[in-house]
């Protein structure tokens, strides 16, 4: 197994405990040589090596990536960090493999183009017909295998902050799962799917819809909370369109109306939940300044658009882009959504 690129230190540490065979000159004309030296004893952990960056392992019998970062990094999900770093390279007993101790490249830039972290932004499930936001339970499971099935992660909303900020580093084709207003087909359609594949996703709620006849109730919300994979995030009190002013409001009574439509949702979901709200998606899409300042006061630092693409490391935090998913998306539609990373280069 071909190892990559490693300090200086290391490397030579590296051949130096491969051993190093020297031919023998003919013995009319060399003395006996020496005892070779016992060749150092390897730890318990599999390290031959090792310094602030890197450790050089050496791999035993049953290791994955998986186990191997779980040993060193203490997070299985890190194994795309060394099987990245060595090539996806299949691991064999007995032979070297190098473990990344820091992130490397957080923010995803390569010579061929950049990362971008694709969201989803998905409405109501159930029969297709009455609005084209309707998508079927076998249209979202189908969807939902095909990210499984060809190597897309799937992370929380609350992944992507620290990938926006430079400190951590996350997958190739990582994706993040949207649902908005807060149907109750999210509880009954969507949710039972999302466990089945082990994938997390963010509702967003707009709060006044909360007992409505087709709404999710509080009760469904702990249900689906608890278990850890949804988390619920407010999408304003009454979804109205936080930029346009009423007929006749006055800029006073505009700003207190959207006050409490930042507020309120937030608000409201703490106390029902006990959920602190990192980020808001905007109903329609639309945001201006005066909202991203109520935002920041509540410290919520993100806010999702309906602006399809992809989101790099340098997107403006309350305007990251979501693609929505519609019902009369086919596979090939939804698969061209996955905006995951864009190439400037031809290398």
């Amino acid at each position: 197994m071909g190892l990559p690129w490693l300090p200086g230190a290391l490397l030579v540490m590296a051949v130096a405990l491969a051993g190093c065979a020297t031919p023998t000159p003919p013995a009319a004309r060399a003395p006996e040589p020496p005892p070779r030296a016992a060749a150092p004893a390897i730890p318990m952990d599999g390290v031959v090596a090792r310094d602030a960056d890197f450790a050089l392992v050496l791999v035993r019998s049953g290791d994955t990536y998986a186990t191997l970062a779980q040993r060193f990094l203490d997070d299985a999900g890190k194994a795309w960090w060394l099987s990245k770093f060595n090539h996806d390279e299949a691991l064999e007993a007995g032979a070297l493999v190098a473990v990344p101790l820091q992130v490397r490249n957080a923010i995803g830039v390569y010579p061929s183009g950049y990362q971008t972290i694709s969201v989803l932004c998905y409405h109501r499930f159930g029969t297709r017909g009455g609005s084209r936001l309707n998508v079927t339970a076998a249209a979202f499971e189908a969807q939902m295998d095909y990210l499984a099935r060809n190597g897309f992660t799937v992370v929380p909303m609350s992944r992507l902050a620290g990938f926006l900020d430079g400190r951590v580093a996350l997958p190739p084709k990582t994706v993040v799962i949207t649902i908005d207003d807060g149907y109750k087909s999210s509880f009954e359609i969507a949710w039972p799917i999302l466990r089945k594949f082990g994938f997390p996703a963010t509702v967003y709620l707009y709060s006044d819809f909360v007992g409505a006849g087709d709404a999710l109730t509080w009760g469904q919300m702990k249900e689906m909370t608890a278990g850890g994979l949804i988390d619920i995030q407010p999408h304003s009190k009454t979804h109205a369109n936080l930029t346009l002013r009423l007929p006749g409001e006055t800029d006073a009574r505009y700003r207190e109306r959207i006050r409490r439509e930042v507020e309120a949702p937030v608000a409201t979901i703490k106390d029902k939940l006990a959920l602190s709200s990192m980020s808001y998606a905007y109903p329609y899409g639309d945001v201006n300044e005066y909202v991203v300042e109520l935002l920041a006061k509540q410290k919520v630092n993100h806010g999702v658009t309906v602006t399809p693409g992809g989101n790099a490391f340098y997107a403006y935090p309350f305007m990251l882009r979501r693609s929505m998913v519609f019902g009369n998306d086919d596979l090939e539609a939804f698969k061209a959504k996955l905006t995951t990373f864009v190439r400037t280069g031809a290398r």
